[in-house]
């Protein structure tokens, strides 16, 4: 499971029309990587609000924002048009991102366990290090959190 401390994983993923990003693409610049479970579902559409609201601050404090789950592209597409969300999203088809996060685990809902994205958000510094972790996430507030996590680091 990846900590506080450790380097962000060289992973790729599937950005939106379908190009491949990576975190080694923000080196030398801050980035905060959210992983929810699924667009357009309440708690997912508030994160990204709470983010997309906040872009520009984020942007004064020389932080990227990357949104990660495992939807594809075109419903990525969907979710950003319906609600005008200016964060981006990239997708782990495979899974092998979210693995490497640890975000990738058993869920249980009414009795039935099922693997699904925990809500987890790193923030990594210039040099590619995670710096905070922040897992089970709590939407309310969380993203202003975070922002206030991304200002303190220099």
């Amino acid at each position: 499971m990846l900590s506080e401390g450790d380097p962000v994983p060289d992973v790729k993923l599937e950005g939106m029309e379908g190009k491949p990003v990576s975190p080694a693409d923000f080196k030398g610049q801050k980035l905060v990587i959210y992983f929810y479970p699924k667009d357009d579902t309440s708690g997912c559409t508030r994160e990204a609000q709470d983010f997309t609201a906040l872009a520009q601050d984020f942007e004064k404090a020389g932080t990227w924002i990357l949104g990660v789950s495992k939807d594809d592209a075109e419903k990525h597409r969907k979710f950003i048009d319906k609600y005008d969300l200016s964060v981006p999203l990239a997708t782990d088809a495979d899974g092998s991102v979210c693995e490497a996060f640890g975000t990738w685990v058993q869920k249980s809902m009414y009795g039935r366990k099922y693997m699904g994205i925990d809500r987890a958000t790193f923030l990594v510094d210039r040099d590619g290090v995670v710096k905070r972790v922040w897992r089970k996430v709590k939407v309310p507030g969380h993203a202003q959190e975070v922002l206030t996590a991304a200002r303190e680091l220099a």
